[in-house]
């Protein structure tokens, strides 16, 4: 799968997701232990406010604290809305995968970037499913794409801190309960 396309789909899951919450469930809980449902929401608000700076070439210290904090404000589901098309729009910018762009972890190939978000998004989209109560089953392709992409990474990620230790899930699962052991959730 191109990556566009699964960036795309992995977006929509998150966004379909977001439009789901309802009042009461904004405090609620998330597989993240860390992250109620909109501190999560938040992060992942963050990121797509980001996105647009980093695929342009603008350094850390460039972007500063102005993402710090607080981003959903009153309306979460339009802060979100607005921070995902911003960034769809900055991925789909001819060019913008080619170059390289800065991270906390370091300067890296655009595309490897958009993996990363890709990533984040597809399994953030089943945290929040969680959180919600909603119906936690993801695109079946997307999952495909980005269980191949983790299981290729998943040394250095879970060195760098970034995903939790493995949950076992037997071998015969479904992709996705595959997935999400691999990344420390209890499918």
């Amino acid at each position: 799968m191109d990556l566009l396309v699964a960036y795309d789909r992995a977006l929509d899951e998150f966004g379909r997701r977001v439009h789901r919450v309802s009042a009461e469930r904004w405090n609620s809980p998330t597989p993240c232990v860390e992250w109620s449902v909109r501190d999560l929401v938040n992060h992942l608000t963050v990121e797509q406010l980001w996105a647009p700076w980093l695929l342009r070439g603008a350094t850390l210290d460039e972007v500063g604290d102005r993402f710090d904090g607080d981003q959903l404000g009153d309306d979460p589901v339009r802060r979100w809305d607005r921070a995902a098309r911003g960034s769809r729009e900055a991925f789909h910018r001819p060019g913008a995968l080619d170059g390289r762009v800065h991270t906390s972890a370091g300067v890296m190939a655009a595309a490897d970037y958009g993996w990363q978000m890709t990533c984040d998004l597809t399994v953030h989209a089943w945290d929040l499913a969680r959180g919600i109560g909603d119906d936690d089953r993801l695109d079946e392709e997307l999952v495909d794409v980005v269980y191949e992409t983790i299981r290729a990474q998943i040394d250095s990620w879970r060195g760098a801190g970034i995903v939790d230790p493995p949950v076992k899930v037997p071998d015969s699962a479904p992709t996705q309960d595959r997935l999400m052991g691999l990344v420390g959730r209890r499918p």
